[in-house]
């Protein structure tokens, strides 16, 4: 077990030094074109652009590693509340499309919740906003339509929170690893992401003592499903 935990440190840690140095190589060249001869105002337009999106990208891995490091902490270090699902999805949303101005989401509740409990769950504002945000982020992206549907349920003991679009779908042999961090589907290398966002969500998830399912039909519709206990 010794050795396998070695490993896998060692193949993350390669992985991190990889995802970093393709878009500061890319910067470095962008910096270097700029000063290597007198060029257009349009040209250096281009080049500021070019390394401005290569410098986003860089910030994007690095808050993703800074979230699965908070969500690998000690439960006991991390700050529970009852905290409304409810309110984190219309926050998630209005963050995601506000990034995106392509994206939808639309907010469905399969029922009224009409006491504030029927809705909330004991967990951590933050993080449980991280994992929604990725969810809806990672259905607008890889949909026909950069179109995102949630759907909110909810029982006696626990919320089901469903993030569904319709797209290219999940086949078998990858939905076994999508979970592994810095997995990346061929067939969606060619769109930008870094194959952190689903591992960090099944850490919160687990985090909070809930699980989360993944249904996908290749060229229809793929749905990731969360399940939190409710607030106790």
């Amino acid at each position: 077990r010794l050795e396998d935990s070695f490993e896998s440190q060692k193949s993350f840690v390669s992985n991190i030094a990889h995802e970093l140095r393709t878009p500061l190589a890319a910067i470095i060249t962008e910096l270097e074109m700029a000063m290597d001869k007198p060029r257009t105002n349009e040209e250096y337009q281009q080049l500021i652009q070019s390394a401005l999106n290569d410098t986003k990208r860089l910030v994007r891995l690095s808050n993703s590693l800074l979230d699965m490091a908070k969500a690998s902490y000690d439960p006991s270090e991390i700050n529970f509340k009852p905290v409304r699902i409810d309110e984190i999805l219309l926050d998630s949303a209005a963050q995601v499309q506000k990034g995106n101005e392509t994206y939808k989401v639309d907010l469905n509740f399969v029922r009224i919740p009409e006491e504030e409990d029927d809705i909330a769950v004991t967990g951590n504002e933050y993080l449980l906003k991280v994992s929604c945000i990725n969810l809806m982020e990672n259905a607008c992206k890889y949909s026909t339509n950069s179109h995102c549907t949630v759907q909110v349920d909810f029982n006696e003991k626990q919320i089901e929170i469903s993030f569904s679009n319709i797209g290219d779908g999940i086949n078998q042999e990858d939905m076994g690893l999508i979970f592994k961090p810095f997995y990346r589907i061929d067939k969606h290398k060619n769109i930008q992401g870094q194959g952190i966002g689903l591992p960090l969500t099944k850490k919160i998830v687990d985090l909070h003592h809930g699980c989360i399912e993944v249904h996908s039909e290749e060229n229809m519709s793929t749905i990731f499903k969360i399940i939190l206990n409710k607030q106790l």
